[in-house]
């Protein structure tokens, strides 16, 4: 038996006035128990909240723990500049010339903490790539949900793109790749020779293969409700997977990242597929395909629009002065 932590309590002078701080630093909201002038408030920041108790002892001395907040889409410099609006204070200022480091500001009860620099901006400084994360899943999955959605009263029967399948058998085939990826993280000891043996069948002659399907009686809504869940599935399976764990892919063994980068891919490239069927526009954020590229196509061009080369890398589109490409496949094996 283990244990985890539940709050990371902070004793203050005014917990809810601290807490407001607080919740604007990390885009977490606050309890909705919480109102002004109560001795308690909370954080509900993902991971471990921050439960921040009113006490009567004025804090004395330099905390013994303190937290490390890391910019999620901002440079660190721009972090603590937007912190010090909010009512922090610079304390120490460790930022060096080479571009690392970190600044200790203080909250506006005095209590220090350290602003680093964020993953992206790191990894430029180090010259190593992103990695793709369960985040990454989710924010594909929800977008081409989001996007797809618009089209619910459309006619799904129609061929998905250059695909010979419709709009809704490649939308299932989709979540069926998404519970797929999810579930060859999950036995404790995955298998490396064969995937994880549910039964797969297909419809029709010529139709995907699927191990899951949508209920056709629950419509584009139940079809896109599938697709989530899947996503979703893939998600915590990847937050859930040591780093060090290994499955069966057939292109090669993979860790958790591959998978999750197989799952980023493949919602990217069958959302084009679908929306090019339905007449619906469809362009993913460019950091995603970056990051998806450099998992599963290392050697993929790095001198045109991202996006672009991912659909040449799966052979859906031109890349001026390369051939086109016919026959495809990515490296699912962990990089070195």
């Amino acid at each position: 038996m283990t244990s985890h932590v539940q709050h990371i309590t902070i004793d203050c002078a005014d917990a809810y006035t601290l807490a407001t701080f607080w919740s604007a630093v990390l885009g977490a909201p606050l309890s909705d128990e919480d109102h002004p002038g109560d001795p308690e408030a909370l954080v509900e920041a993902p991971g471990a909240a921050l439960l921040f108790v009113t006490v009567p002892d004025r804090k004395q001395t330099k905390n013994r723990v303190h937290l490390d907040v890391q910019p999620d889409d901002r440079s660190r410099d721009e972090e603590v500049e937007r912190l010090l609006a909010l009512g922090a204070t610079l304390v120490a200022d460790h930022r060096k010339p080479n571009g690392r480091g970190w600044a200790t500001l203080a909250d506006p009860e005095g209590n220090e903490f350290c602003v680093e620099l964020g993953a992206a901006e790191r990894a430029a400084l180090l010259g190593r790539r992103l990695p793709v994360t369960a985040d990454d899943v989710t924010e594909a999955v929800r977008l081409a949900v989001d996007t797809l959605g618009a089209a619910g009263d459309a006619d799904w029967s129609v061929p998905a793109g250059t695909l010979t399948w419709d709009c809704r058998e490649t939308a299932e085939h989709l979540s069926d790749d998404l519970f797929s990826y999810a579930v060859q993280l999950g036995p404790r000891t995955p298998a490396l020779d064969d995937e994880v043996p549910y039964l797969w069948s297909r419809r029709r002659e010529g139709g995907p293969w699927n191990a899951v399907s949508a209920d056709p009686e629950a419509g584009t809504a139940g079809l896109l409700q599938t697709l989530e869940a899947s996503g979703a599935l893939l998600a915590a399976m990847v937050t859930t997977a040591s780093p060090a764990l290994r499955s069966y892919h057939g292109y090669g063994v993979s860790d958790p990242e591959g998978f999750a980068a197989m799952g980023v891919v493949e919602t990217l490239v069958h959302a084009h597929d679908i929306a090019s069927g339905l007449g619906l526009a469809w362009a993913p954020p460019a950091e995603l395909c970056d990051r998806a590229l450099a998992r599963l196509f290392p050697g993929a061009p790095d001198d045109a629009d991202r996006w672009t080369v991912l659909l040449w890398s799966t052979g859906r589109a031109e890349l001026p002065g390369r051939e086109r490409v016919t026959s495809w496949k990515w490296q699912s094996a962990p990089l070195a």
